[in-house]
């Protein structure tokens, strides 16, 4: 097998790097005060940092909105997977009357703009009396078009239908078939929807602003609050935001060997 280029691997490195600095230069900014970066620019972090991070806890209640947003997107995430693992499974290998209307709808949905629905979501939420509640946030998220139609893709290819045959003969029941046969087969496409999902519902910053309170927030409308004013604190500002990307880092770390493995087998199947 023929090994990669130098110049693969300078364009890879290129990416890493290009991909990592953003990162970096938040940490180098967090490091420093405010005043410092009006000066000559170095990639030396300064010693400022765990005062910066002391002052974003005494700023914003950042331990109970991270809880939050621990809540939210860990819910959703979950929800999201199993859900569009299942919806995928059967646009993907069950026939039913009506399967293919059906998911060109639920494609067809991915058209529609998110800010397109906010009043109205919002007049259900206020109406369920979830308003302002951790709820409002988390059951219009469970399950996602997108998640279905990355499942479905997935496991057209993924699962033979002679492999559902089989254990439909074999006495399995549809419910044993998906959790026995289609589940373990989805691991890999389900590690990266779950990082997908993680990343977005984290980051998620419109719905959370305007469907709750003040004192109940998630971490990036929160982290919104270190930049009111005229005058803004960048060090305390990119202190925050740091402190807020180290769980999305951690989650990705722990998902990464399903995504490589997923990567793989991709290529060996091409």
């Amino acid at each position: 097998m023929r090994r990669p280029s130098f110049v693969v691997y300078g364009v890879l490195a290129a990416f890493v790097l290009g991909s990592a600095f953003p990162l970096y230069y938040s940490f180098l900014v967090a490091s420093r005060d405010n005043e410092a970066l009006t000066g000559d620019f170095t990639l030396v972090p300064g010693g400022n940092f765990f005062s910066n991070a002391a002052r974003v806890l005494d700023t914003i209640p950042f331990w109970k909105s991270l809880a939050n947003s621990f809540i939210v997107s860990g819910t959703v995430t979950l929800s999201v997977v199993l859900l569009s693992t299942l919806a995928g499974f059967a646009f993907a290998k069950l026939r039913f009357r009506g399967s293919s209307v059906l998911f060109v709808f639920v494609v067809a949905t991915l058209a529609v703009p998110t800010q397109l629905g906010i009043i109205p979501l919002y007049m259900a939420m206020a109406e369920f009396g979830w308003a302002g509640e951790l709820e409002a946030v988390i059951v219009p998220n469970l399950v996602t078009a997108f998640g279905v139609f990355w499942m479905r893709q997935y496991l057209v290819d993924a699962i033979p239908d002679e492999l559902v045959e089989a254990a439909r003969m074999d006495g399995c029941s549809l419910w044993r078939t998906f959790w026995h046969v289609a589940l373990p087969a989805a691991r890999p496409a389900a590690a990266m929807l779950g990082v997908f999902t993680f990343m977005q519902s984290w980051n998620d910053f419109l719905w959370p602003l305007v469907v709750l309170n003040a004192d109940n927030p998630t971490i990036q409308v929160a982290l919104e609050k270190l930049q009111s004013g005229y005058y803004v604190d960048y060090s305390l500002v990119l202190a925050g935001t740091t402190l807020a990307t180290i769980p999305v880092l951690i989650v990705f770390l722990v998902l990464g060997r399903q995504i490589v493995a997923g990567v793989m087998q991709g290529a060996v199947k091409g």
